[in-house]
């Protein structure tokens, strides 16, 4: 049962990696929230079907924490594909793993730590130093020939996509708070529910949506909304009752790993700064995880 735990878990991270590839090539045939909305649709039409006998066990109570936990979502996955169209997947890969060091960093704030979790340790404090020394050297171009930051030069999609760190950062700890008082399957519901609710409701503000269909569409969005979304919120939260919390974390750990993977089959190549800075992340990544809280890990595919 645990090898089958381990082998689903690697194949959920091996899926959210890649996703950022197939989404950025999607991305060229349907504005970034547009793609969102369809996305986050699509899931949740599987899930309700998927758990319709659940339907009765919702509740005001649960409402309103689906509503707060959906809201998160939708924040971190609209800053994550708006910046995905403006970098590349590999950079915003390595950034969106910074919800791993910024959920102990938040939870400094006792109103915002879920019940059951501690104060962040040494460890913590220091991979997110480790973490963030990375995403300098990761996203901001070198000024001269000191080497030195020139952040007049960081790029907006690499800004947008550190807004979804701490939209998903955000959204794990919400979930800290939920998952005791509701089961899985009407949270499950709930948050993709109201996350397309959201997204509906925003993406006509913030965009002019277009999409044209064609099958490169049609795949992605077959990949992120059954695969990358459905199939993976079931498969973390079956696999998370059976493993050890530090197993389920350090796997998380790749997902990163191998968006860059992708990435560099796909032609992407770093210079030796940004390489030096995705390694920074994956040590401060690491290193939070040595030790880590017992909050749920979100899941932040693209």
């Amino acid at each position: 049962m645990k090898l089958r735990a381990y082998l689903l878990m690697l194949f959920v991270v091996l899926v959210w990696g890649t996703t950022f590839v197939v989404i950025k090539n999607a991305l060229q045939d349907a504005t970034p929230l547009a793609f969102n909305l369809t996305r986050m649709t699509v899931a949740f039409l599987v899930l309700a079907v998927a758990y319709h006998r659940h339907w009765r066990e919702i509740n005001r109570h649960q409402l309103l924490w689906g509503a707060v936990v959906g809201l998160c979502l939708a924040a971190g996955y609209q800053f994550q594909t708006a910046g995905l169209a403006q970098t590349t997947p590999a950079k915003s890969a390595f950034i969106t793993g910074l919800v791993v060091v910024l959920v102990p960093l938040f939870s400094v704030v006792k109103a915002v730590r879920p019940p059951g979790v501690r104060r962040p340790r040494w460890n913590a404090y220091l991979g997110a130093l480790l973490a963030f020394g990375g995403i300098v050297l990761l996203t901001v171009p070198a000024a001269g020939g000191m080497g030195l930051p020139d952040f007049a030069r960081v790029g907006v999609g690499d800004l947008l996509t550190f807004g979804c760190s701490v939209g998903f950062a955000f959204h794990c700890l919400a979930l800290g708070h939920a998952s005791p008082r509701i089961g899985f399957q009407p949270l499950a519901l709930l948050q993709v529910g109201f996350c397309a609710l959201f997204l509906g409701l925003s993406t006509p503000l913030l965009e002019h949506p277009q999409v044209h269909w064609t099958m490169r569409l049609g795949f992605a969005i077959a990949v992120v909304a059954l695969l990358g979304t459905a199939a993976a919120f079931s498969i973390q939260s079956w696999a998370q009752s059976i493993l050890p919390p530090t197993h389920t974390a350090l796997i998380l750990t790749l997902e990163p790993v191998f968006a860059w993977l992708t990435s560099f089959a796909m032609g992407e190549r770093m210079g030796l700064r940004p390489a030096s800075g995705a390694v920074l992340i994956l040590l401060g990544i690491a290193l939070t995880e040595l030790m880590p809280q017992p909050h749920p890990p979100t899941a932040h595919e693209a």
